[in-house]
């Protein structure tokens, strides 16, 4: 039967990994929820006419380009979708928003503060709606630890850790890549965005940092034979002032040995506390204070049809959501926006505080003092 709904047209660039989970997304988005638009996989964009016309028959687009100016310029597409690597991020961005379109683009939105800002400008004044791709975000558990927090179920916050650790930099012996990069490289801006994030999610506005930023591995293979030196942070790491009084302190770390994806938080409270990690994102644990002696200790909260939109997904408490659902819940957020019925979940405003945040932990680190960032 065909949809009475008007069409949302999709123009991606890049495949790789996120260029998939994206796709994956866009699937699930439109089954799981009733969307304002029916989705369309459009136009995808690679870097050669094979890559792209593999990705389009492999993931359902209905065209492929090597080009991807060509997806700007095409005016049945009405979304931009940028999974390319970040240095690229600017220009695609910029070109979008030149010629109308939404415009949606993965973490993180720039390699400096000044060119997201440059971005954000260019995006209020064209009038369209962005999103920067920050899916943890969208975890049902972490809205429910921020509505725990705000309703005083913690009662005063007096701390808070955060860390984002994997081991994908870990061999020192892997090539050097394009996060590499000494402008906007590092595992501080790659990961550390990903725990500013939440931070700030759950706790509000960040005050002040103070940095430390270490290399440990200070050249990899350059792919030719040769060695190139690294300059960039293998091991970001910040002490945190909120405006709200609490303290805290944050970890990034592409070389943490064993770790596949660690996203933990700890907010500590006078009534209470919080403790999450990723790699059981489907758990949130809380210890209350109002408990009997002898009676008290962390307890598991699983996420269920209570926490939405876990409902949509699965009827039953304890079956889990996944990664790719994460960003299902992303995407139909920003939909919605796009038809008017809610605010930007995270738009290019809030990517560009982001990077103003990691670039302050960075000027920190090479300063060695606090620097105010509100």
């Amino acid at each position: 039967m065909a949809s009475h709904k008007g069409q949302l047209r999709i123009g991606l660039i890049g495949t790789g990994f996120m260029g998939k989970t994206h796709v994956f997304g866009f699937a699930a988005a439109q089954r799981v929820f009733d969307l304002p638009y029916e989705l369309v996989l459009h136009t995808v964009a690679d870097r050669t006419d094979e890559l792209a016309s593999a990705a389009a028959q492999a993931l359902g687009f209905q065209k492929a380009s090597s080009d991807w100016k060509s997806l700007v310029a095409d005016p049945d597409i009405d979304v931009i979708d940028i999974t390319a690597p970040n240095a690229f991020h600017k220009e695609m961005a910029l070109a979008a928003l030149a010629a109308g379109k939404h415009v949606y683009c993965e973490k993180p939105l720039a390699t400096t503060a000044a060119d997201a800002a440059e971005m954000t400008r260019a995006a209020e004044a064209a009038g369209v709606r962005t999103q920067v791709g920050f899916n943890y975000l969208c975890n049902p558990l972490f809205a429910l630890a921020r509505d725990m927090i705000r309703n005083g179920e913690l009662g005063e916050i007096r701390s808070y850790r955060g860390i984002h650790a994997e081991d994908y930099m870990a061999d020192a012996d892997s090539p050097f890549t394009f996060r590499h990069d000494p402008v906007g490289g590092g595992a501080l801006a790659d990961l550390g965005s990903h725990a500013l994030a939440t931070a700030e999610y759950l706790l509000g506005p960040i005050a002040s940092v103070q940095g430390d930023a270490v290399t440990v591995i200070d050249s990899r293979p350059d792919g030719k034979g040769g060695q190139r030196a690294v300059e960039v942070d293998d091991l970001g790491r910040a002490f945190l002032r909120f405006a709200n009084g609490a303290s805290g302190s944050l970890e990034a770390s592409w070389i943490a040995t064993g770790r596949k994806m660690q996203h933990d938080f700890e907010v500590y409270g006078t009534k209470g506390a919080l403790v999450f990690t990723q790699e059981r994102f489907n758990e949130l644990n809380f210890y209350d204070m109002a408990d009997k002696q002898g009676r008290r200790g962390f307890r598991r909260i699983e996420a269920g049809p209570d926490h939405a939109p876990y409902g949509l997904f699965c009827v039953a408490p304890g079956h889990q959501l996944g990664f790719n659902d994460l960003k299902a819940i992303e995407i139909a957020g920003f939909v919605d926006a796009i038809a008017g019925k809610r605010p930007e979940p995270f738009s290019f405003r809030s990517g560009q505080r982001i990077q103003e945040l990691v670039e302050a932990i960075q000027r920190s680190a090479v300063e060695k003092r606090w620097v105010e960032t509100t």
